[in-house]
């Protein structure tokens, strides 16, 4: 039986390498909107971050998220990934 490989994605926060189930996805559409792909199949520029509240703390104070997606993020997604994180 041959052993699958497990995908790995860089956290833009703290740059380590982990399994894509241990990391959210946000997007940036081509209509400009940012969003939280939960699925991983949404298109656009995407960006992953460790589902943490401290690493979710240090995006929104970094404004890490904003220069990667290379736009203007709002509050309510912020607060729509927290809700996300802690379930």
């Amino acid at each position: 039986m041959k052993i699958r490989k497990i995908p790995l994605r860089t956290c833009v926060i703290t740059k380590e390498s982990l399994p894509k189930k241990e990391l959210l996805r946000i997007v940036r559409t081509p209509e400009m909107e940012v969003k939280v792909d939960e699925s991983g199949k949404l298109n656009g520029r995407g960006a992953y971050i460790k589902k943490d509240l401290n690493v979710l703390d240090a995006a929104k104070k970094n404004r890490i998220l904003e220069k990667r997606l290379e736009c203007k993020i709002e509050d309510s997604v912020y607060e729509e990934i927290k809700n996300i994180i802690e379930k």
